[in-house]
């Protein structure tokens, strides 16, 4: 599979990526990569690897392995992220399903990653659900389909607790307190 140089980045990710290059002196592998990734960016809002995406992506010709791209390393989840200070995680953002980025590894050498599939898209999840309630605001849900109802709403909650707390805190006399000097 042919490697490309150009990839699909929403303005957010872009960004972050600028800011990278502007606190990182050049001269590494690293620098070179996320260089590679900023002249090669097409900004745009489509079902690519964007940052929390989780991806399934081979390493050359190796099994898939399903990693979400993040922003950087986060506690309780080793193991599960890719940030994009990784050269692998940054080599895989932007890229859509079934393209592939060609970066040297520490060796000398050159791995190919290529996107196997993007599981989950936080973007796309989004457009998705604006549009579900779109159509349920709008009348135009299927008959037959799920019906969402109110079980409760947070400021009722709210309200009850609050009435509970200075329930308990009332004792009847209503001192106002020492006078102004």
């Amino acid at each position: 599979m042919p490697t490309i140089d150009s990839c699909q980045l929403t303005s957010k990710d872009y960004t972050i990526l600028e800011v990278m290059q502007e606190r990182r002196p050049g001269g590494d592998t690293f620098s070179a990569i996320l260089q590679r990734k900023i002249s090669g960016a097409v900004v745009m809002f489509r079902e690519e690897v964007t940052l929390s995406t989780r991806v399934a992506y081979r390493v050359n010709d190796g099994p898939a392995e399903t990693r979400i791209v993040a922003h950087d390393e986060m506690r309780g989840l080793v193991g599960m992220l890719l940030p994009i200070t990784n050269p692998r995680g940054l080599a895989l953002l932007g890229l859509a399903e079934g393209q592939s980025m060609s970066i040297p590894t520490t060796d000398g050498g050159l791995e190919t990653l290529t996107v196997h599939e993007v599981v989950y898209q936080p973007e796309a999840a989004r457009r998705e659900r604006l549009k579900l309630a779109g159509n349920a605001v709008s009348g135009s849900w299927r008959q037959g389909g799920p019906v969402l109802r109110v079980v409760h709403r947070s400021d009722e909650l709210r309200d009850k607790a609050v009435n509970k707390v200075m329930a308990a805190f009332d004792t009847g006399f209503d001192d106002p307190g020492p006078s102004a000097a």
